[in-house]
C-alpha cells in the first residue's frame, strides 16, 4: 500500500558526485553513459531535499526519459560497473522495474545480490529483499551505491531488527551527507531512535534535520515521525530535560506545538509524572486561545498536577471551574477520577483537623501531597487503570 511512496519519496538516493551534475535535467535528452544520466536524476533529487517544489515534476519526467535511454543503449555499456550500478540506483530512485527487467541481465557487471535485492524491494517482495541484502556491507562498496543500500536496509529491518536498522541508517547518512539519502535516513531514523528512548540522539537528529532540510518537500513527514517518536515514548517525561524539549518544539508551527504539549501533558499525567504534566500544561495555556477547547484541556492538566501535589485548593478550584462540554469525551472520566481522588486523599486530613480543632497547630496547616510517594503511586495507578478501562470501550 505504501510501497510507491517509499520507493519514490523516501528512498531516493543521490551520491556526492551529483553535485557536479548539471542542475538542468536536460542531459537525459543528450547522449551519455547511463551513470551520467543517473547523476542528472540525482541532481534533481537534491532540489527536492532543499525544497524545490518544481523538482518533483522534473524528477518524474526525467525518470521516464532515462528509462527510454536505458532500453535504447547498446548491450555492451552494461559491462562497465559504473553503468551497471547506475541501474540499481535508478531502480531505487523511482525507476520502473519493468524497464530494468528488459535490460540484458547477463551483461550486467554488478553484484547479483544488489541487483536482485533492489528489484525484489521495489516490487514488494520484502522477505526476499531482506534475505538478499542483509549481509551486504554498505561501507565496502562505492559510496553512492553503499548509501543507497544502507537506506534500503534501514527500511527493510525497521520493525524486525530496529538496532540493525539504526546502524544502517547511520551508514546512509555518513556515506551520502547533504543528499536526499541523508534527508530520508533522518526521517526514518528519528522514529526508531525515539522508540529506543535515546534522547540525546533524538535531539541530534532533529537539529540536523532543521539545519539542512527544514525546507524539504518531505519535511511534514519528518515532523510526523518526530511527534510519534516523542509522544509514544518516555522521552518527554523527564522534567530535567524539559527545557530541551521546549527548544525542539519551538521549531514547529504553533498549532502543532500546542497539540504536542497537550499530548505530553496527558501522557505524563497517566504515568504519574506530575511535574511534567504541569510544565506541559502551562506551555499549552500560553499557546491556546481564550475560551477554546485546547485552553480547557490545558487547565485540566495543570489543575490535575496542582491538586495532586502541593497546591490542593488552587488545583481543585481550577478543576471545578472547567467547562466540561469543551473537553473531549475520553478526558471526562479522567477529570471525574482526578477530582474524586483529590477529595478522597483530603478526607484523612479533614478528619484529623476536626479532631484537633481545639489544638491550634504550631505552623499553618498545609497539605503537601508531593512528599507522599504512596499517594502519588495510588493516583498514577488509578488514573492509568481508568484510562485502560475507557480506552477498551471506545468504538
Amino acid at each position: 500500500m505504501i510501497r510507491p511512496l517509499v520507493r519514490v519519496a523516501l528512498l531516493m538516493l543521490l551520491p556526492l558526485t551529483a553535485a557536479s551534475a548539471l542542475a538542468d535535467p536536460a542531459p537525459a535528452s543528450t547522449s551519455g553513459e547511463p551513470y551520467e544520466l543517473v547523476r542528472a536524476l540525482q541532481a534533481v533529487q537534491d532540489g527536492i531535499a532543499t525544497g524545490d517544489t518544481a523538482a518533483h515534476g522534473r524528477h518524474i519526467a526525467l525518470t521516464r526519459q532515462i528509462g527510454e535511454k536505458f532500453l535504447a543503449a547498446d548491450a555492451s555499456v552494461w559491462s562497465n560497473p559504473q553503468n551497471a550500478q547506475a541501474v540499481v540506483i535508478y531502480l531505487l530512485s523511482g525507476g520502473a522495474p519493468q524497464v530494468v527487467r528488459k535490460l540484458p541481465r547477463d551483461k550486467m557487471n554488478v553484484d547479483e545480490r544488489l541487483f536482485n535485492g533492489a528489484l525484489a524491494y521495489v516490487e514488494g517482495r520484502q522477505d526476499e529483499a531482506r534475505e538478499l541484502l542483509k549481509d551486504v556491507k554498505p561501507r565496502t562498496i562505492p559510496s553512492g551505491l553503499g548509501g543507497q543500500v544502507a537506506l534500503v536496509q534501514g527500511a527493510l529491518f525497521a520493525r524486525a531488527e530496529a538496532s540493525f536498522a539504526i546502524e544502517r541508517l547511520d551508514d546512509a547518512r555518513l556515506l551520502l551527507p547533504g543528499t536526499l539519502v541523508e534527508e530520508a535516513a533522518l526521517r526514518r531514523e528519528i522514529l526508531l531512535v525515539g522508540q529506543a528512548e535515546d534522547f540525546d540522539k533524538f535531539e541530534f537528529l532533529t537539529l540536523a534535520y532543521i539545519r539542512h532540510y527544514r525546507n524539504s518537500i518531505y519535511a511534514g513527514d519528518f515532523w510526523q515521525r518526530f511527534s510519534t517518536g516523542l509522544t509514544q515514548s518516555s522521552l518527554a517525561l523527564d522534567d530535567r530535560r524539559f527545557a530541551r524539549i521546549v527548544t525542539l518544539l519551538e521549531q514547529i508551527d504553533r498549532a502543532s506545538r500546542l497539540k504536542l504539549y497537550l499530548v505530553i501533558a496527558r501522557t505524563a499525567m497517566l504515568r504519574g509524572r506530575l511535574s511534567v504534566t504541569r510544565l506541559a500544561g502551562e506551555r499549552a495555556l500560553a499557546l491556546s486561545a481564550d475560551a477554546s477547547a485546547e485552553r480547557e484541556r490545558a487547565h485540566f492538566f495543570r489543575g490535575a498536577s496542582r491538586v495532586l501535589t502541593d497546591e490542593y485548593d488552587g488545583g481543585l478550584a481550577e478543576l471545578k471551574a472547567l467547562d466540561r462540554s469543551k473537553l473531549p469525551e475520553r478526558d471526562v472520566p479522567l477529570l471525574n477520577a482526578t477530582v474524586q481522588l483529590a477529595l478522597d486523599v483530603r478526607k484523612p486530613f479533614a478528619r484529623a483537623s476536626a479532631a484537633a480543632a481545639d489544638k491550634p497547630p504550631v505552623t499553618p496547616a498545609r497539605v503537601d501531597l508531593a512528599s507522599s510517594t504512596a499517594t502519588l503511586a495510588r493516583a498514577q495507578k488509578q488514573l492509568g487503570e481508568l484510562e485502560l478501562f475507557t480506552r477498551d470501550r471506545r468504538p
